[in-house]
């Protein structure tokens, strides 16, 4: 883990490397960055960079996590309100939103990063792990209190169907960027909900 800044400028110099980083991983690719690439684009030396992080691996890691902590940043405020159904439609129609404001050619960040790294080293497999973790966290949480106020089965199991929902983002993702269109994320979503429909209760 390379140096962490302690001054307000030593932190902007570091976000900028990472900010710099960040943006060519997206554009270019993992594995066509190389640290000439960053440092060119960060302004930044050599000796600069390596202040910050120990080497590439750890710069390529801490690109993940800042990924993962802008996603969950922007979706936070309504994965706290998905313990009922119309506040997972929120955020589903959210997600559909923000793609479709991407023309549908993003994907996901964090599983587009997750399809390059995973595979590289146990530490990368198990940034993605937690990553995925932290995001569905908010929604097993949601889910268990619709059990305990009786919208959704006692005997579902939440943590399931949390895995089902997310599975329906990311494939609903990777299909709307590849075919270029948020029809294939609205449909994903759709199955997603009909799973949740079916686990509620009828209530009086």
């Amino acid at each position: 883990m390379g140096h962490t800044p302690s001054t307000a400028r030593g932190r902007a110099t570091r976000k900028r490397i990472l900010d710099a980083a960040a943006d060519l991983i997206q554009r270019c690719g993992v594995a066509a960055v190389t640290l000439d690439d960053v440092e060119r684009a960060a302004g930044v030396g050599r000796s600069q960079l390596y202040h910050y992080f120990d080497d590439r691996d750890d710069l390529v890691r801490s690109v993940v996590r800042s990924t993962v902590d802008t996603v969950l940043a922007v979706q936070e405020p309504l994965l706290l309100k998905v313990d009922s159904l119309a506040g997972i439609d929120r955020w589903f129609d959210a997600i559909v939103a923000n793609g479709t404001q991407q023309d549908a050619v993003g994907g996901c960040p964090i599983g587009s990063l997750a399809s390059q790294l995973s595979g590289r080293d146990d530490l990368a497999r198990q940034a993605f792990v937690d990553a995925f973790a932290r995001w569905e966290a908010p929604l097993i949480a949601g889910l268990h209190r619709m059990q305990e106020s009786g919208e959704l089965c006692p005997d579902v199991d939440v943590t399931e169907l949390a895995d089902l929902t997310m599975a329906a983002i990311q494939g609903g993702l990777l299909l709307a960027q590849v075919r270029r269109t948020p029809d294939q994320l609205r449909l994903a979503l759709r199955g997603a909900r009909a799973a949740l429909e079916d686990a509620l209760t009828s209530l009086p």
